[in-house]
């Protein structure tokens, strides 16, 4: 197909699935031609199967012509940035996306996020394609279906790629979260975010505060609300008010933050931001197993791996005060029989990650106690994956996992299959990370059938993820544990 075929077809096809206008589509066309470096458009008509292209194949076509005629290398990051680049040139601007945004919001919270998220699928900043290829299964236990994923989705970059970014640093945009990344072209070092929309918001308290979505989501609607002001993450009472405040502007989303420091934090701790979506976790659906009131508001214990205080009330208001509390004697609880230390000398051990949604007209604030002290015996971390589990997962626990979805590495997917192929008995011998638990596997189960060995990986892989989330846990699910968990909650009920 000739370069002409490809840009009359991508364009009317954008144009057939209302992504561009007719009074729109020669100047797209024309601006197509600027970025091939061509001085004319063959007149050919649009494809007679035209209805049943795929406008994101027909960006790749474009990609592959931009290939042929030298204007980029053939990587990832090369088309990352040209495709949104020519991408751009079919979404609306960012003062129209928010126009339209905030008209269907008056009308409804959901026809407004469900345009924002139909406009990120359709001009590639959501890439549904990559997500499509992550692995996805669950596993159930005791504290309900926990969810596992191995993230294949981020393409990964070559060793010249690499290098190109290492030689030629660049502190525009601040960092990957900062608006400056609106519009912003990219480059081999920094994804192409040409298509990128952010929605304007204004909290209560005057803040200003942005909303996109992930380009590499992890469950549905996998979004992000991010401080318009370049700022360290700082989680308190602030934190809690303004989760509130967003979660009454979007009532059928979760909206919670990472813990706000090392180890037990998010990977970008240098921006205040937020994380929200659409999508029901194990956490949600845990009973409470112990229950009192906190400044007025009903309280719990929720039945769960890691240690989660539950508020709930209709009142914004008292919610805030009654987590104000937990935050505060988080802060400097310390427990030597358990190895909870609030502090080493000034540095503070001790964090919450919150997380908020709605439950019919009641608000719901979970608070996840953290630690993230390091001794001998555990340098990553003492409620850190423990060494048992981190030839499955090693990584910081963020919110994501307090929630009960694992984002496992990219890594796991060959080596899960040696994993299988030695239960299958067509090989001797694992990546040495996994080949004492193959090992152990094997002497549990004996010589698998292939009907019966993926279910049975999965479900060991299933287990690990628990047993990090136990690690994980601050108050431990023994009798000493919980009993300790139990004095924490009845001296919180203390407080009038």
């Amino acid at each position: 197909m000739t370069i002409s075929q490809t840009i009359i077809d991508f364009t009317h096809k954008c144009l057939q699935q209302g992504d561009l206008l007719e009074l729109d589509l020669t100047y797209v066309q024309n601006q197509l031609l600027r970025i091939f470096h061509l001085k004319e458009l063959d007149q050919v008509d649009p494809s007679a199967n035209l209805a049943q292209l795929d406008h994101l194949d027909l960006l790749d076509q474009l990609l592959d012509h931009a290939v042929d005629l030298d204007l980029i290398e053939d990587n990832s990051s090369n088309r990352d940035v040209l495709g949104a680049e020519i991408m751009d040139l079919v979404t609306p601007l960012p003062s129209q996306v928010n126009a339209k945004f905030w008209d269907l919001h008056r009308l409804s919270p959901k026809l407004a996020t469900d345009y924002f998220y139909q406009t990120s699928l359709q001009n590639n900043y959501i890439k549904s394609r990559e997500i499509a290829q992550n692995i996805y299964f669950s596993h159930q236990t005791d504290f309900g279906d926990l969810e596992l994923t191995i993230n294949l989705s981020k393409p990964e970059k070559t060793s010249k790629e690499i290098e190109e970014a290492k030689n030629n640093p660049s502190d525009y945009p601040v960092n990957l979260l900062s608006y400056q990344n609106e519009g912003y072209r990219g480059h081999v070092g920094h994804p192409g975010r040409s298509n990128h929309r952010l929605i304007r918001l204004t909290l209560d308290n005057g803040e200003q505060w942005g909303f996109q979505y992930s380009p590499y989501a992890y469950y549905n609607e996998h979004s992000i609300f991010l401080s318009m002001a370049h700022r360290p993450m700082k989680v308190g009472k602030q934190t809690v008010v303004n989760l509130l405040n967003i979660l009454e502007e979007f009532p059928h989303y979760f909206v919670g933050s990472n813990a706000g420091l090392p180890i037990v934090g998010g990977s970008i701790l240098a921006h205040d931001h937020y994380q929200a979506g659409r999508h029901q976790f194990a956490l949600d659906t845990a009973p409470s197993i112990y229950d009192f009131t906190l400044k007025g508001v009903q309280a719990s214990i929720v039945n769960w791996p890691m240690s989660v205080i539950r508020l709930k009330d209709p009142d914004r208001n008292k919610l805030t005060q009654a987590a104000q509390v937990v935050f505060q004697e988080w802060e400097s609880y310390s427990n030597e029989d358990l190895s909870i230390q609030a502090f080493t000398g000034e540095t503070p051990h001790n964090a919450i990650t919150p997380l908020t949604r709605k439950d019919g007209t009641d608000f719901v604030v979970d608070l996840v106690l953290r630690n993230n002290r390091t001794d001998k015996t555990y340098p990553d971390g003492i409620f850190h994956p423990h060494p048992e589990v981190q030839h499955i997962k090693q990584e910081n626990i963020g919110l994501i996992e307090v929630l009960g979805l694992a984002v496992l590495p990219p890594r796991l997917k060959g080596e899960l299959q040696e994993v299988r192929d030695y239960l299958l008995g067509q090989t001797g011998q694992v990546a040495t990370i996994h080949q004492a638990w193959a090992e152990s596997l094997k002497e549990k189960y004996g010589i698998l059938s292939p009907e019966e060995v993926d279910g049975v990986v999965q479900a060991e892989v299933g287990e690990k993820f628990l047993q990090v989330l136990k690690d994980a846990g601050v108050f431990k699910l023994d009798q000493a544990g919980q009993a300790a968990f139990k004095a924490f909650a009845d001296d919180l009920a203390q407080h009038e």
